[in-house]
């Protein structure tokens, strides 16, 4: 997702909401044929800019890998205090349960 227009309709429109320890999402129906992702990993949350950059990166990688079995369905992945101290691979378990969990719930949307 690339405009505040984008990310405001996700949070005005009841969404529904996914949550892990590192990770909250939120999730609503869009009308494009594909999924799309926006990220949310605010300073308060992870000081350092690098382990910031980090998280988005593993976030990107592992929404593109899994953006083909998803539904046509806006996510807003809102990163929590300690997801930069996961190792990738728990970071990627994480966020792969949280897709599979989409698909589940939003099923129904494409």
């Amino acid at each position: 997702m690339l405009t505040a227009k984008d990310y405001k309709q996700v949070f005005d429109n009841k969404p529904i909401k996914l949550v892990c320890p590192p990770f909250t999402l939120l999730v609503i129906p869009n009308q494009s044929e594909q999924s799309r992702l926006g990220l949310i990993v605010a300073k308060k949350n992870v000081k350092s800019a690098v382990k910031r950059n980090r998280l988005k990166r593993l976030c990107r990688q592992s929404f593109r890998l899994a953006q083909h079995d998803l539904p046509a369905v806006d996510i807003v992945l809102l990163a929590r205090r300690g997801s930069s101290d996961m190792t990738n691979t728990v970071l990627f378990e994480h966020l792969n349960r949280l897709w599979s969990r989409v698909q589940k719930k939003c099923s129904g949307y494409s």
